[in-house]
């Protein structure tokens, strides 16, 4: 068996985000920690079960368990640890600092295992918020912890997401910000020195498209199956009930535009706030946050503007009323797109809410699955596991489409992740090793491989024109 040119942790590894992209550089999992039973199990389907049996990694349930406080850590030696850890709170005391203040925190069992095996490169991915006002106190702790352990790391957050990259760097068509902390081990000393002589880090990668490539290209059909190839295709499709509800407010699209030759404004629709604006009592309206105050205040300036429509439209469909309160609200944020039905959709508590099918918004944890308007049906879990950059060989098996939409949600978008890896690895390439640096440079570009389907790579063979939906 030939010796692999590097070897990785795995830490809260979810469905293996992390895993697809070091595979694809050629590494080899020598440890997995995933604390979901579920997440375990469509890690190892994938990622595990196909491997021969010697060169399968060490499966641990709880992280806790291997770094207990006065034992060696049970983590196998390695030269890359990448982990989508939670964010949990650290003590503000300023008596603590360091490896001592984020004790009692997941971040310390990381900080456990890079202090005793100091892999070659760190790389953690965290919610965009971990590096916000709210959270200084954790993003100040966590980066000094890494410094004072021996870690080379930028101050400042690199934020990343997917839909910045074209399709040949293994973008995908999701708006999913995430601050990702790359860490190169050069030792305390020289942490220090750098320091002090004022050598600043910059953040790995910029918040910005690579190569111009323009979001706006994007198609989010490039991530749908067809729907003969999916089993059980209706359990996908709107009910007749949601399916009512777009086309009554599809409807009221049609004839602004008839009327007015413009789509509905940008602001939250509010249909019950349709009233004229000189009923508003000022009074009440005063006693309101603000936010609300001005939402009601653009809500009956809109009736006013469109009582004709409106009320017609209204009389048309008797039937609105009685739709659920969130239902008779709107989020239009699809520019000019010509009807409803040909945006992504979200029902949400707040109201129904539509954008333009270029790139969808971030997968997340609870299910508000997008809806793709031209096939009036919700994306299937296999279709949000491409858009995180997963192979269309991934699998869910038999489990029930909550957890793998749930698994999805927190999982981690390949190819976002892998731009950050590589262009650390190529920038710090000198305090590397070499076997390590050499396989991930010359590793194919895109470790998304098949996620997208073929029509988001055809601007590649037509002089760099920018594709087109189909």
């Amino acid at each position: 068996m030939n010796r692999p040119p590097f070897e990785y942790a795995d830490l809260f590894a979810g469905i293996g985000g992390f895993h697809a992209m070091l595979d694809h550089a050629g590494g080899q999992c020598v440890y997995v920690s995933e604390i979901d039973r579920e997440a375990r199990e469509t890690y190892s389907r994938n990622w595990i079960d196909p491997l021969p049996e010697r060169a399968r990694p060490v499966v641990n349930t709880d992280i806790t368990l291997d770094t207990p406080d006065d034992l060696p850590v049970g983590v196998p030696k390695h030269q890359v640890l990448a982990a989508g850890f939670p964010c949990q709170p650290f003590s503000k005391s300023g008596y603590q600092r360091g490896m001592d203040e984020a004790r009692g925190t997941l971040f310390w069992n990381i900080a456990r295992i890079l202090e005793e095996r100091t892999p070659s490169v760190v790389l953690l991915e965290n919610v965009r918020n971990i590096a916000g006002p709210r959270h200084r106190h954790e993003w100040e702790t966590i980066i000094r912890t890494l410094r004072e352990i021996g870690y080379r790391v930028s101050d400042t957050p690199t934020v990343f997401s997917p839909h910045f990259l074209p399709p040949h760097l293994g973008g995908t068509p999701q708006v999913r910000d995430r601050v990702f902390i790359l860490g190169t081990y050069i030792g305390p000393e020289r942490v220090a020195a750098e320091l002090a002589a004022g050598e600043e880090t910059a953040p790995t990668v910029r918040r910005a498209p690579v190569e111009d490539w323009q979001a706006t290209d994007w198609q989010s059909e490039w991530v749908l199956d067809e729907d003969a190839a999916i089993d059980d295709l209706g359990r996908y499709r709107l009910s007749a009930e949601e399916t009512a509800w777009v086309n009554v407010w599809d409807d009221l699209v049609q004839r602004m535009w008839s009327s007015t030759g413009r789509r509905l404004p940008g602001f939250p629709l509010w249909s019950d706030a349709w009233v004229p604006e000189h009923t508003l009592d000022p009074l009440e309206m005063d006693a309101l946050p603000a936010w609300k105050r001005q939402i009601l205040i653009k809500n009956a300036a809109f009736y006013d503007s469109n009582k004709r429509v409106i009320d017609a439209w209204r009389k048309d469909h008797p039937e609105f009323k009685d739709f659920p309160t969130s239902r008779r609200k709107l989020e239009w944020q699809a520019q000019d797109t010509p009807s409803l039905w040909d945006t992504i959709m979200h029902f949400r508590p707040s109201g129904i809410r539509a954008k333009a099918a270029t790139y969808l918004p971030a997968l997340v944890a609870i299910t508000q699955t997008s809806i793709y308007g031209p096939r009036r049906r919700r994306l299937t879990p296999h279709e949000a596991a491409r858009l995180q950059g997963l192979p269309r060989s991934f699998t869910f098996g038999p489990q029930r489409d909550s957890a793998s939409y749930k698994q999805v949600g927190n999982g981690v978008a390949v190819g976002a992740a892998w731009h950050v890896f590589r262009t650390h690895v190529e920038r710090d390439a000198a305090d590397l090793p070499k076997a390590l640096v050499k396989a991930v440079l010359g590793a194919d570009l895109n470790p998304a491989g098949d996620a997208l389907s073929t029509k988001a790579f055809e601007y590649l063979d037509e002089g760099e024109e920018r594709p087109q939906a189909s």
